[in-house]
Formats: structure tokens, sequence, C-alpha cells
């Protein structure tokens, strides 16, 4: 992954300035109806189900896709003829079975060649800018510092970034921009409000569909990484009736909880877990669970045992875990007591949210999982431990430590997937607009 600088030499334009102060608005006409709230959700309506169908099977028959759909074949037909009229399948007769009649007998597949969106994920310490096609798969990222200071000033110039970013992909479409971010985010307006960067009613939305010209859906990072596994991670769809239960751990840790194949968003914003108590000496005693294994906690508690650096670039996770990996030494005997109670705090805290929510799948996700995955085990020790209901296992993100990526790209790709015509039509009317 690349790291790219964030300061710009091409400032936007005058109205996305103003869009960053608080209360300001970009111009009504440019930005009405292109605020869109992320879809989350296992869609069910026809031509949604068609293009999944064709998503997930690749080249495939309408008469297959009658079947997995349940769908009528007059319904298939007329939804997959919208498609490819919109652009977004295509035939594939060269895979047609020898002696078929007929294009209702042609394969088709999604085409995804000439479109992308466009996912940033917000973090409080870094930004993830990335490219998704149409099949959910990342054709690249780059990571760079969150920026901090005034808000009106941060909004321009991560605008300005994901512009400069966007401006590369001269042969491919782009439809929409996705924004998973922390705090408590208002899906309807897109604004957000976030402690950590000092961000109040922080026009995210707005100044992002004014300076790219696209529709934008902001979500909270921790339901949109839910929504990724939900719509990018699981091989068949989960039962109309069925529960999960999300847990994201980082520099942050957070929960999301998926219902029937759809991500619980409440309109107040998030609950939150960072105060869930925890006891642990060797990681600080503040007896709340963020503060506790969060990065930086976990960084303090290195940096008073001498395991990494006081200050500078060695002061980091990553020196943290290549000295658990070398071997006996002190230092490295001293990283993994600290990676070990990490994972046995979480494992912990995950037991107490399963306990009082009883799903019926548990998912875990966040580099404080995935990037020391010798701690897994450990924390499902602990979750056995510590939960009083009956065995149930954890399962680890699909997406390993690109789950902030997969939560970007799904929040840009939802739309599409639960409408795909009425996507590409609002797409376009906004490419219209902004010209």
């Amino acid at each position: 992954m690349r790291t790219v600088a964030l300061t710009s030499r091409d400032p936007l334009r005058t109205s996305a300035h103003d869009a960053g102060r608080v209360g300001a608005r970009p111009h009504p006409l440019r930005t009405r109806h292109h605020i869109v709230a992320p879809s989350l959700r296992i869609p069910d309506a026809a031509a949604a189900a068609v293009f999944a169908a064709v998503r997930q099977r690749g080249s495939i028959g309408r008469d297959v896709i009658a079947q997995v759909t349940n769908l009528s074949i007059a319904t298939v037909n007329r939804q997959v003829t919208a498609l490819l009229d919109a652009g977004i399948l295509r035939e594939r007769a060269d895979l047609a079975v020898s002696g078929a009649i007929g294009r209702p007998r042609i394969p088709v597949e999604v085409n995804h060649e000439p479109f992308l969106t466009l996912g940033i994920h917000i973090g409080a310490r870094t930004t993830n800018i990335v490219a998704t096609d149409l099949l959910g798969r990342t054709l690249d990222a780059v990571e760079t510092p969150t920026p901090r200071g005034r808000q009106a000033a941060a909004l321009a110039s991560l605008a300005g970034s994901a512009r400069r970013y966007l401006s590369r992909w001269h042969r491919r479409r782009p439809l929409w921009i996705g924004v998973a971010i922390g705090g408590v985010v208002d899906s309807v307006t897109g604004h957000v409000d976030h402690s950590r960067l000092s961000w109040s009613q922080a026009p995210v939305g707005p100044v992002l569909a004014e300076a790219l010209g696209l529709p934008v859906s902001v979500a909270s990072h921790v339901d949109a990484m839910a929504g990724a596994e939900v719509l990018l991670g699981l091989r068949r769809p989960p039962a109309p009736t069925s529960s999960s239960l999300y847990v994201y751990a980082r520099e942050t840790v957070g929960f999301a909880l998926v219902i029937g194949g759809r991500v619980h968003s409440p309109s107040s914003g998030p609950g939150t877990i960072a105060a869930l108590p925890v006891s642990s000496e060797l990681l600080g005693s503040s007896g709340q669970l963020e503060s506790t294994v969060g990065d930086e906690a976990v960084l303090a508690a290195a940096r008073k045992r001498g395991v990494v650096p006081a200050s500078g670039p060695g002061s980091s996770m990553a020196t943290l875990l290549r000295a658990a990996r070398q071997g006996d030494t002190p230092v490295a005997v001293g990283a993994k007591e600290l990676l070990v109670e990490r994972a046995r705090v979480l494992g912990g805290a995950v037991a107490l949210l399963r306990d009082m929510l009883n799903p019926d799948d548990l998912v875990v996700g966040g580099q404080a999982f995935t990037e020391y995955p010798e701690g897994i085990q450990l924390v499902e020790a602990a979750f056995t431990e510590r939960s009083l209901l009956p065995a149930r296992d954890i399962r680890v993100t699909a997406f390993g430590n690109r789950v902030q990526e997969a939560g970007a790209g799904i929040v840009s790709l939802g739309g599409l997937y639960a409408d795909p015509i009425g996507a590409l039509r609002r797409a376009q009317n906004r490419r219209d607009a902004a010209v």
C-alpha cells in the first residue's frame, strides 16, 4: 500500500472550502438529492437480485439466474435486458452452449471494466482511499495521514486528495463515493460529529459531492465493515431471522448488529463499547475497554516497559509486532506479554457482548485481531472462559488487515447493489449537473 502526502497544490473551488465551515452548505442545486443513505443490506428488488446472482456466480445463463433467485424467467429476461442496456452486464456469446438457439441461452456476466467506485475510510490517524470495481474487488488503494486542524481545511484537503486520486482513472467511469468514518453519522445529510477529530456537524458528504460531482454515501465505519461481511464476505445469504454481531478493535473499538441481512443503524448513531468495563494492570488501570486495548494504550505500555522507543518512527505497532516475533529475547518476551494480554482482554469483552446480545453469528475484525493472528487462539480461550452461554465459534473477518478498505468500498457499492439501474441514472444525473 502506498502512502501519499495529503497537502494540496490545486485548491478546491471556493464553494467546497465554504462547505467545510460549521453551518455552511454547498450550493443547494449542486448537492440536492446527491447525499444518499448507505444501503448496507441484502437487496431484494428484482434487478438487484439478478445483478447479485451474476456478480456472485460469474458468467451465468438466464435459466440459472431464475433458479437461484426464484424469479420467473420472464422477470429475469426483463431485468437482464435492462442491465445489458445500462451497460453493467454484457453477453458472452463465446460461452453459449453448443447448439443453443436465441439470446436467452447466451450467458451474461458483470461488465466491470468500464466502471469504478471510490471508497474513503477516514480514521483517527490514517485515511484510506480505495478504488473498487463492480465485483467488490479492490483495484488500488492509498493510505495517507488524516488531516488535523480546523475541519474546514481538513475536509477541503481530503476532498482534494480524493479528486486528484480519481483523476488517475481515465479509462473507468466513476459512479459513486462511499465514506466510512467514526463518530456519529447523519446518513441522510452526510454530516458527522467526530470528537477525536474535533469535527462538529462536519459536512463530509456535501463537500465531497460538490468537489467530485458524484453521489455520496456516508456510514459509520463499524457499520460499513459489518456491511462488507454481509455483501462481500458471505458465500450464501443469511436467513431472514438470523443475527450477527461484528466487533471491531484497532485504535478505537466498536460493534455493529446485523439482523436478517441488514446492518442495524440507529438514527441517533451507533452505540459505543469504549467504556465497557475491563481489568488489566499490564495495559493500564483505566478500567475501560478502548483505553485498555486501543493501539495507543498498548503502545504506551510498550514504551513504559522499553519494548519500543519512547518516540520517533520506531515507536509504533509495527515495531511492537516485529519485536514479538524475534525469538526469546527480553524485548520479544515483553512484546508478547502485551499482545497476549490484549488478546485476553478482547476475548473477555467479546464474551460479554455475546452474552448480552446472543447473536447467531459472531465476527471480529480490525488490526487488534488480525495483525497478530497468533493471538486469535488466546482471544477464543478468554471468550470461552468468560461466556456463560453455550459454546460459539468466533469468525475472523474475511478481509484481514484490509477491512477498512472493504468497509469504505461497500459503502460506495451498496447503492448500486440495491438498485443498479437507479444508481447509474443518479450518477449520470449528478455528472450532468456538475458540468
